[in-house]
């Protein structure tokens, strides 16, 4: 399970300081504080990469006095970005195409996990995606990437998101899970986390998402147009930080689990399997897939998501990428 966010921050604590250690003192500099919004806590592609980049001190080789903070899905996130609160969001693709078109000002900087590593996890009341209709599936937040993902199941399936299933918000996977348990979802979409409750027992996995996407981007990092300009080197270099922690992961599979297992509180045999989903997935440069992106956006205008179509060029910036490790 999940640790609480006292135990997280505990942990990561004890990770910079494991970090610091690693850093030869003749490389002193000044630190640039850059504040790193994950969607939320329970997801190895969303969290592990900068994990890893603060307990080997590859942010503070770089400049970075990196903080990671877990936030409860993509509204909650963005509302934390805009408000100042993280620098830095790691989320679903989507949310740069939704949250840009409903007037934000929040622009992609990275793709950090490519394809689709969302999948749909049920109870075991359900033995196919037909037994879902008058049921209820969660989601992390209404509006966010995996309620996205739950109206797409909807249209493909036939079925009127509003009358022929319910689509809840319930928050992380420690409540998704629970709930799943007690019979009050039949099902939930959450990322590489639906190997976590396999593993434990708790749930299945029905199908992976990228089954009804033939092309699709998993996750990207975004900021602010105003964060981009007034900290661009500061951004630079936690990227940098970042993707140098996703290289380390794709090379070394144990510690990478320790670390990440540590970090989000699983045991680590489902830190194992998520690793294993995760891993060849793992943008090791940040370039943006815009025929996915593109494919994503199309998606979320024909679901009714997006009202309107604005320019690619509006939702995302290619000044950070290729990184450069």
């Amino acid at each position: 399970m999940l640790t609480t966010r006292r135990g997280f921050l505990t942990a990561v604590a004890g990770g910079v300081a494991a970090g610091v250690t690693a850093v030869d003192p003749g490389r002193a500099q000044p630190m640039a504080p850059v504040k790193i919004g994950a969607v939320v806590l329970g997801d190895f592609g969303v969290v592990a990469p900068t994990m890893v980049a603060i307990e080997k001190g590859f942010f503070r080789r770089n400049g970075v006095d990196a903080e990671l903070i877990p936030f409860k899905g993509g509204p909650d996130l963005v509302k934390g970005v805009l408000a100042g609160s993280a620098d830095i969001g790691i989320t679903g693709a989507t949310d740069p195409l939704v949250f840009r078109e409903r007037g934000t000002t929040i622009r992609a900087i990275a793709e950090t996990l490519e394809k689709n590593h969302f999948a749909l996890v049920v109870g075991p009341s359900i033995k196919r995606l037909e037994d879902l209709k008058g049921g209820t599936i969660g989601c992390t937040a209404v509006g966010s990437t995996t309620w996205t993902f739950a109206r797409m199941l909807a249209k493909k399936m036939g079925w009127d998101p509003e009358k022929d299933v319910r689509i809840v918000g319930v928050g992380g996977l420690d409540a998704q899970a629970a709930a799943l348990k007690r019979g009050e979802l039949q099902g939930f979409i959450f990322g590489d986390a639906g190997a976590v409750v396999e593993v434990q027992g708790t749930g299945r996995i029905l199908m992976r998402l990228d089954e009804i996407t033939p092309k699709w981007i998993s996750l990207v990092a975004y900021s602010t147009d105003e964060v981009i300009k007034s900290k661009r080197e500061a951004l630079e270099k936690a990227v940098r930080g970042m993707f140098q922690g996703a290289r380390f992961i794709r090379d070394n599979a144990d510690e990478s689990i320790r670390i990440a297992s540590k970090g989000i509180g699983w045991p680590e045999a489902a830190t194992r399997r998520a690793y294993e989903l995760v891993r060849p997935l793992l943008s090791m440069d940040g370039r943006f897939d815009l025929d996915a992106l593109r494919f994503m956006q199309d998606t979320l205008l024909d679901l009714g998501v997006l009202r309107k179509r604005l320019p690619l060029e509006e939702h995302y910036t290619p000044a950070f990428t290729p990184v450069k490790l």
